[in-house]
C-alpha cells in the first residue's frame, strides 16, 4: 500500500512528549498494531483529530470526553488506525536508546538497572570498534571496574554476549516497558498478538 502520510506527521508523537499529558491517543498501523511500542505510539489528542478530519486515520475507540468548535462537537480518539500502511523499518538505527532497550536496561556485567552508560567489551585502545558487536549497556561502578582492560583482566564477565538486533526483536522488548499512562481502550491493541500461556 502506498505509504502517503506525512513522516513529520507520523513522528511527532516522539518529539512532543508535553502533548501527551492529557488524552493521547494510541496510534495503530493499517494492521492494527502500535507503530512502536518503546516508546509507544502515541499522539497529542490534537493531531488524533486533525488526522481524523484529514482522513488520514479511522477512529477506532473514544475517551468518554469530547471537544468543541463553533460547529462541531466530538468525542476525543483514544485508538486511531492509519489508513495507509507504514511499511516497519528493517534496520535499526546504532543509537544509544536503541543499545540499551536491546540489553533491557540492564548492565550487561551486573544486572544493576538505572545510571547506565555504555562500554566497549573489547576497549578502543586495544583495537575495539564502536558497533552492536562490541558495545553494551554497563552500570558507572562496572565501567568504571572494567576501565580500558579486557574482561578477563578485570574479572568481569557479560551476561550475554552483545549483537545486532533485529528490529522486531526490539520491538518485542520494548512491550516489556510498558508507558506510565495506559488507557483501558489501548489494552486490546497492545497486546493481542502475544503468545498465549497453555
Amino acid at each position: 500500500m502506498k505509504d502517503n502520510v506525512d513522516p513529520d506527521f507520523r513522528t511527532s508523537f516522539v518529539r512532543e512528549p508535553s502533548g501527551l499529558r492529557n488524552k493521547p491517543a494510541l496510534v495503530l498501523n493499517a494492521d492494527y498494531r502500535p507503530l512502536s511500542y518503546y516508546p509507544l505510539s502515541l499522539w497529542p489528542w490534537q493531531d488524533a483529530v486533525k488526522a481524523a478530519w484529514l482522513d488520514r486515520v479511522d477512529i477506532v475507540a473514544e475517551y468518554d470526553d469530547f471537544v468543541h468548535s463553533p460547529s462541531t462537537k466530538i468525542r476525543i480518539p483514544s485508538v486511531v488506525v492509519l489508513k495507509d500502511y507504514v511499511k516497519p523499518q528493517k534496520r535499526v538505527a546504532f543509537t544509544r536508546f536503541n543499545l540499551f532497550l536491546r540489553d533491557e536496561f540492564s548492565c550487561q556485567y551486573c544486572g544493576a538497572r538505572g545510571d547506565l552508560t555504555f562500554d566497549h567489551v573489547v576497549p578502543r585502545a586495544s583495537g575495539g570498534i564502536t558497533s552492536w558487536e562490541n558495545v553494551v549497556a554497563a552500570c558507572s561502578p562496572c565501567n568504571l571496574r572494567k576501565g580500558s582492560r579486557s574482561l578477563k583482566q578485570s574479572g568481569l564477565s557479560l551476561r550475554k554476549p552483545p549483537r545486532r538486533p533485529a528490529s522486531e526483536e526490539l520491538r518485542n522488548s520494548g512491550r516489556k516497558f510498558p508507558p506510565n499512562y495506559m488507557h483501558e481502550s489501548w489494552m486490546d491493541f497492545l497486546y493481542w498478538d502475544s503468545e498465549l500461556e497453555a
